[in-house]
């Protein structure tokens, strides 16, 4: 049997059986049988492009077409097998002498082997010593590549040792020619600054050997011969500038009307301030320029917190230049601070207290009231740091404008006078976050408040210490009583805030005073706030400001039950002693 392959594309129908005999090598009298003794049919309907199918076909191998069912014809006559009895012998000796043929192309091909394995033997033996030379030969090669790597690692080691060594010489040249550079330099700055001196010294002698020569020559006019004297040095390094304003102010024949509502204050008090920081702020006379007296120095700082002008303003009424008036400001600031915030600001002592406590009780009938506490936010200008700590957003919203602030924290008296301040906390912390950092809580922890009530409004929470209203809704008529009382002690907290803001105009707007400064500043307005009540100083009408602090009711309002109870029971003896209000109703 013979199996023939089948490929998936047919050829033409009409050569494939001129096709198929050439394979087989029949000869052409093959054209003389019937046709109808072959019944090819083709069947490929079922066949893909890419399949082989095969098939067996007497002795025979057709390629290179679809599937065929080949059958004989059952219908044939007895001339027509008689024809097939010629036709054997013909292909009996084909196949044989093809049979014959591969015998003895087998035979050949097996001596022939016989005598390739001889010499196939050699060849090996050959290659096998080729492969062995091959072999040492890089064997050889990577015994001398690594030596010459080796090589090539000393040498890179000895180089990098040289660079260093190379490398360090050369720093420690530099560093020594730096080292002379310097001292050369320090040498020069020395001398430079020793014929500066030497030519100031000599630059004073000349001047004092020319005022005395202008006071030899003015001495018939004896009275005019120190001020000329003193004015040619001053004209020498100050500029000239108008003092009208000031020696008018500084006048005895200046009204007192007027006094007062320049510098917020009576001519009295101003007086008195005066003296008081006489030994802070005073100043020599040099050979070179005469001192600002005193009252000048005060002067220009209560001007400049009373209105709130800027310094260029400041600098044109008092003669001055803008730096030194901005310099006297602080200075002032700073020995008011000192020297007048001990005596006009602290916490009352025990006898102090006892009638502070009695004044509030006249007022509200709540008992043991230390104090009302208030918070309020001071304008500045964006500062260069830290700047979302500091923005005001209820402000902000408000104004529909972008607002920073530092808050300034109270405590005042019955009369307004303030017995606690803290200030320059970030106006972004509620009022509670800047009690607890205050210094009066700290007082509070280590027990200096006990039997005292300090009275604030809903942005504190409920305390030992602290007493506010009540904030939730549905209230009582004794709530309601009691809030209104709380009400009456804070609105003296929050008018003396009015007054301080409405007389110390500075606090109003947004100064030009960097941040690190404004406590300073602060402190200052509330010390002369406190000097100007107790003095019984005059309000101006139209000096007061209105506050717009809101109040932000704390997260945690209420931080000891012992306070709840307490806070009812006052409510409770306001109601029921006819000691309470009845505008709630």
């Amino acid at each position: 049997m013979v199996t023939v392959s089948v490929k998936a594309t047919p050829p033409p129908r009409s050569d494939l059986r001129t096709r198929f005999l050439a394979r087989i090598n029949i000869p052409d009298s093959i054209f003389l049988l019937p046709q109808a003794f072959f019944s090819v049919h083709t069947s490929h309907s079922h066949v893909s492009s890419n399949t082989v199918e095969t098939f067996q076909f007497g002795n025979f191998r057709p390629t290179d077409f679809n599937l065929m069912e080949i059958s004989l014809v059952p219908f044939l006559s007895q001339e027509d097998y008689s024809h097939l009895y010629t036709l054997f012998p013909e292909m009996d000796s084909a196949f044989n002498l093809n049979t014959n043929t591969k015998k003895r192309q087998r035979k050949d091909d097996e001596g022939g082997g016989r005598g390739n394995n001889d010499g196939s033997s050699g060849e090996l033996m050959k290659n096998n010593n080729s492969l062995q030379d091959i072999l040492a030969s890089l064997l050889l090669l990577d015994e001398e590549e690594n030596r010459e790597q080796e090589k090539w690692l000393m040498e890179s080691e000895q180089d990098k040792a040289t660079f260093q060594v190379n490398f360090k010489q050369q720093s420690q040249a530099m560093n020594d020619y730096y080292t002379q550079i310097q001292d050369r330099y320090s040498e020069s700055d020395e001398l430079n600054h020793l014929q500066t001196k030497r030519a100031r010294l000599s630059a004073v002698a000349v001047a004092g050997a020319a005022s005395e020569n202008v006071g030899s020559e003015n001495s018939v006019q004896p009275s005019a011969g120190p001020s000329a004297s003193l004015g040619q040095q001053r004209r020498l390094w100050v500029k000239d500038r108008s003092k009208d304003w000031w020696d008018r102010c500084n006048s005895p024949d200046f009204p007192e009307d007027e006094f007062r509502r320049s510098f917020r204050m009576s001519k009295a008090t101003f007086e008195m301030i005066c003296n008081k920081l006489d030994s802070a702020v005073t100043k020599k006379n040099t050979m070179l320029r005469e001192a600002i007296p005193v009252r000048q120095r005060v002067a220009v700082c209560i001007w400049r917190l009373a209105t709130g002008d800027p310094l260029r303003l400041v600098s044109k009424r008092f003669g001055l230049g803008i730096s030194t008036c901005h310099k006297l400001v602080l200075e002032v600031c700073s020995a008011i601070k000192t020297v007048l915030m001990p005596e006009f600001l602290h916490w009352p002592d025990e006898g102090r207290m006892k009638k502070i406590k009695e004044e509030f009780e006249s007022m509200s009938g709540i008992q043991n009231v230390g104090g009302s506490m208030y918070t309020t936010h001071i304008p500045i200008i964006a500062p260069k740091v830290s700047v979302a700590a500091y923005f005001n957003r209820r402000h902000t919203e408000r104004n529909q404008k972008t607002s920073y602030s530092i808050t300034v924290q109270g405590v005042v008296d019955p009369k307004g006078v303030f017995t606690d301040v803290c200030i320059g906390w970030p106006g972004s912390m509620p009022d509670e976050q800047v009690l607890e950092k205050s210094a009066l809580s700290k007082r509070a922890n280590t027990g200096a408040l006990k039997d005292v009530w300090i009275v604030g409004n809903s942005g504190f929470p409920l305390m030992d210490w602290v007493l506010v209203p009540y904030t939730h809704q549905n209230l009582t008529w004794t709530q309601h009583a009691f809030n209104e009382k709380i009400g009456d002690i804070q609105k003296v907290a929050k008018e003396a805030f009015g007054r301080m803001k409405g007389r110390w105009s500075c606090l109003q707007k947004r100064t030009e005073v960097k941040l690190q400064d404004l406590p300073v500043v602060l402190g200052a307005c509330c010390v002369l706030h406190n000097i100007c009540e107790m003095r019984n100083e005059e309000m101006d009408p139209g000096w007061n400001s209105d506050l717009f602090d809101d109040e932000m009711i704390p997260e945690n309002s209420i931080r000891s039950a012992i306070a709840v109870q307490a806070r009812d029971h006052i409510a409770h003896n306001l109601l029921h002693h006819g000691l309470a209000g009845t505008s709630f109703l």
